[in-house]
């Protein structure tokens, strides 16, 4: 497969936009600010006239970085190790009939895909095929397929359980619908809550926030249509309704995400800036109490556009904000209500007004800093911050032995002194955060850690790749 990888590129290169560094608010025809394009692949090279959902996935086995893009008649999959020249690897064509919705999460090294298209259910591919593409670009088959649900509108999984949630089905109200997908390729129906309203989107944890009284508990945090949704589902035979929340001036609750330390729920309202007249409008939810959850404040940003699917990476919120682009927001003063936007990359130029085209989602958890964001009209974008995530390759003053390692690693430095090591799943979670007192070596207990790989960054500047056995 090594040996075709710059045959493809310079195959695929061709069909993509190339690297654009962010000059003076520009990059190229796209307004930004702290974000360089990487490259853009079009619709029409995926085959499709739209675009919806995206997510991501890094090979645990050499940590290659794969984009998958949901298409209006299937489910793209895009090699983007090198992001200036993404490797476009192929289809996998939708179930039944085509459809604007298409959602995609992946746990295991599957991707577990379902669509709005009538009779479509869950898709299940096995990501591991992308390692031996030859004819790029190729159409997939599915590896298995769930039928206990038709249409869906959304599916959430929940990796440390091994449990998907498909919402917006026709089954259980409209609630979650659970799937034991612990075997990937044998999905098996685990019940469901049909306790609350029809459910959009959604986010599962093992719960370790807060509020004690939840603490090891899985719980379901949903955007309910009016009202944030808070559900027990440890029990998959017997889940418990927790609390719901609602806030002011409501007209459709999409989607939200918990902060790291599970004190806030940031939400978006996909039509009140269309029906209220707001500016984008961000509302965050102090959920430290889950039986109260209650609004700590409401953020207006300088734009119309409408908000559609928000992500936290640490102390940032990627918002994917229609026809203005991805926006990020530093987050790590909510306690004081301080919400503010620091980044952009408008992938819809011509206007930021509150309509339905621009960016559907964002994916920001790539450990090599690259974000891809998805947009309905203009297909696949690849963007970095280039203050941040330094290649591996330009680093010589850091070094990692052994590498690959089992229990015990060691961080070495020639000339600067090493003050805080981080370590990262592939995720993009952080697992390991350590303070040390200025030295040139430190060795790491890694013992508890799975085998896969992981990135480690040194010094908040410096990141390299670490591979567990």
């Amino acid at each position: 497969m090594k040996k075709l990888l710059p045959l493809l590129a310079l195959v695929f290169s061709v069909i993509s936009v190339a690297q654009t560094p962010c000059v003076n608010g520009m990059a190229g025809q796209y307004p930004c600010n702290g974000l360089d394009l990487q490259s853009r692949i079009s619709l029409a090279t995926f085959g499709t006239d739209r675009g919806n959902d995206s997510w991501g996935w890094t090979d645990p086995q050499d940590g290659r970085e794969y984009a998958i893009m949901g298409l209006g008649n299937g489910t793209a999959f895009v090699d983007i190790t090198d992001p200036i020249n993404p490797l476009y690897l192929g289809k996998l064509p939708t179930h039944s009939s085509s459809s604007t919705w298409r959602d995609i999460k992946v746990y295991n090294n599957h991707a577990f895909i379902v669509s709005e298209a009538n009779g479509h259910g869950m898709q299940v591919f096995d990501l591991t095929r992308l390692r031996n593409v030859t004819n790029a670009p190729e159409t997939f088959s599915e590896d298995a397929h769930y039928n206990g649900f038709g249409n869906a509108h959304n599916i959430v999984i929940n990796e440390e359980t091994g449990y998907a949630f498909a919402v917006g089905t026709s089954t259980f109200g409209g609630g979650p619908h659970f799937v034991d997908i612990q075997d990937p390729v044998n999905p098996v129906a685990a019940g469901g809550f049909s306790g609350d309203n029809y459910c959009h989107d959604a986010q599962v944890v093992i719960y370790d926030g807060p509020d004690a009284d939840y603490t090891g508990r899985e719980i379901f945090f949903g955007s309910n249509e009016d009202r944030i949704s808070i559900v027990d589902v440890t029990d998959k035979s017997n889940p418990v309704g927790i609390s719901v929340g609602f806030y002011g001036s409501i007209d459709y609750t999409h989607q939200g995400w918990l902060t790291d330390d599970k004190r806030y729920f940031i939400i978006g309202d996909e039509l009140d800036e269309a029906n209220f007249g707001f500016n984008t409008r961000t509302i965050i939810f102090d959920v430290s109490d889950l039986d109260n959850p209650v609004v700590h404040f409401e953020y207006e940003a300088a734009v119309e556009a409408i908000d559609h699917n928000g992500y936290v990476l640490g102390d940032e919120f990627y918002l994917s904000s229609y026809r203005a682009g991805l926006r990020v927001f530093d987050i790590s003063d909510l306690d004081n209500q301080n919400f503010v936007e620091t980044k952009f990359f408008d992938t819809y130029p011509t206007s930021n007004s509150a309509r339905f085209d621009g960016a559907w989602s964002v994916y920001p958890y790539f450990a090599s800093g690259n974000i891809v964001i998805s947009d309905i009209d203009r297909g696949l974008f690849i963007v970095k911050d280039p203050l941040l995530s330094v290649n591996d390759n330009n680093i010589a003053n850091f070094a990692i032995a052994p590498n690959p390692a089992t229990e015990i690693v060691t961080v070495s430095s020639k000339v600067e002194p090493i003050h805080k090591i981080e370590i990262y799943n592939v995720l993009g979670q952080k697992i390991i955060d350590l303070n040390i007192a200025d030295s040139l070596s430190e060795i790491l207990d890694i013992s508890k850690l799975q085998s896969g790989m992981y990135v480690m960054k040194i010094n908040n500047t410096t990141t390299k790749r670490l591979l567990v056995d």
